[in-house]
């Protein structure tokens, strides 16, 4: 017992990844309202086959996020190779707090349900920084970063940015005008 979970089938995980998308969706529009029904008819799946996935309403919210999470990682793991190491550096901190005002709707959910939304998240967290340092050092390599900064430092900033835009639900041009203040205090003055 214990063994590691077989592998979905193809059509197992294309149900599994269209009830995330789904939820995705339609916790951002309806919120707290979102009923499981309404993912399933939205996934084109049966009440049924959300159940199989997920049991609970809380672990399909909570699987939504660390799939979010893991998109995130892999699209910092393209940006490692492009061409402009700084742009890609700030495109993506950007990525990341627009997904902040995203996800917050779903960990509110989860809160309310009495569920910590970061619970069994540490291994996916430890990835986020890891790819983020990644990308960091490859800016600063570049000359695009000032070199004093250090993760806990842009850590800190990262999440300020997205708690703030979380809380006021940072219009998209106060948004822009704000992480260019921030990004500004980040760059090399070379």
């Amino acid at each position: 017992m214990g063994g590691e979970a077989k592998p979905l089938r193809a059509d197992a995980r294309r149900n599994r990844e269209r009830i995330l998308d789904a939820a995705e969706v339609i916790v951002a529009r309806d919120g707290l309202s979102a009923s499981m029904r309404t993912i399933a008819q939205h996934a084109g799946v049966g009440l049924g086959t959300i159940y199989r996935n997920f049991p609970t309403q809380e672990a399909l919210y909570a699987e939504v996020i660390i799939d979010r999470t893991r998109r995130l990682i892999a699209e910092a793991d393209a940006s490692l190779a492009a061409d402009d190491p700084g742009a890609a550096f700030f495109e993506y901190l950007t990525r990341i707090v627009v997904d902040a005002t995203q996800k917050k709707t779903l960990a509110d959910v989860l809160t309310q349900a009495g569920i910590d939304p970061k619970a069994g998240t540490a291994d996916i967290s430890r990835d986020m920084r890891n790819v983020i340092e990644r990308l960091l050092v490859r800016a600063q390599e570049a000359g695009a970063v000032r070199r004093d900064l250090r993760m806990p430092e842009l850590l800190a900033l990262l999440a300020a940015a997205c708690m703030a835009a979380e809380r006021d639900q940072w219009s998209e041009e106060l948004r822009t005008r704000t992480l260019a203040v921030v990004f500004d205090g980040l760059r090399s003055q070379r």
